[in-house]
């Protein structure tokens, strides 16, 4: 069977080294074949976001340039609209077949998944990898969620690569402690964010005036 491919989601409004050492972590850890990073349209829980998806994605793409592994999947931003993981997934398990597919998260992220569309059927359709803090603080999860971990985690990674989809694996690594609203918050102040995301995104920020004015 094909190495697992991984699949992380974000609006990526920009992204940054705290999005690209997760997905190169689990990349080498759990040795994915890949790890596509999917730029969302319009994100379901949030504002939408602050560039437009035609600079998210060409951001994410001068991110990925020299990160063998890496990839962009832009089917989200030609979809369009609003854009709910469970309807990802599924057009990935379509294209894809039966090769074991990976959906990345953290585990704030997790936390939330039982408000999240069809968040029952997820397993359906890929595995889930939650990345997590070395050192981390014991979480309290609410009942759906603990009774999702307990049924269908796993211990072993290999687990990942027998199985299409429906396995819950954990990996602990470093988090890096960077986020998209803080990056925008230091350029709305006209401060440099110089090493918090690749330099090619810092220049592409500069040379076009993204993230001076509006909100978080």
């Amino acid at each position: 069977m094909a190495k697992p491919i991984g699949i992380l989601g974000g609006t990526f409004d920009p992204v940054h080294h705290g999005h690209l050492r997760l997905a190169i972590e689990c990349l080498e850890r759990l040795k994915l074949g890949e790890v596509r990073l999917i730029p969302l349209h319009t994100p379901p829980h949030r504002a939408a976001p602050h560039a437009a998806p035609e600079q998210r994605l060409a951001m994410l793409r001068m991110a990925v340039r020299d990160m063998p592994g890496l990839t962009v999947d832009d089917s989200e931003l030609s979809r369009g609209d609003v854009s709910y993981t469970i309807d990802t997934v599924a057009a990935l398990r379509e294209r894809i077949g039966e090769a074991p597919a990976c959906l990345l998260m953290g585990w704030d992220a997790f936390m939330t998944l039982n408000t999240w569309r069809r968040w029952e059927s997820l397993l359906d359709y890929v595995h889930i990898v939650i990345a997590d803090r070395v050192n981390g603080e014991s979480h309290h999860v609410v009942p759906e969620l603990n009774d999702m971990l307990d049924a269908f985690s796993v211990s072993d990674a290999a687990a990942l690569h027998r199985l299409p989809a429906g396995k819950i694996y954990r990996v602990l690594m470093p988090m890096l402690d960077i986020s998209a609203t803080q990056i925008r918050n230091i350029i709305r102040a006209g401060m440099s964010a110089k090493c918090l995301l690749p330099d090619a995104v810092v220049e592409f920020i500069n040379a076009n005036g993204l993230y001076r004015d509006g909100g978080e």
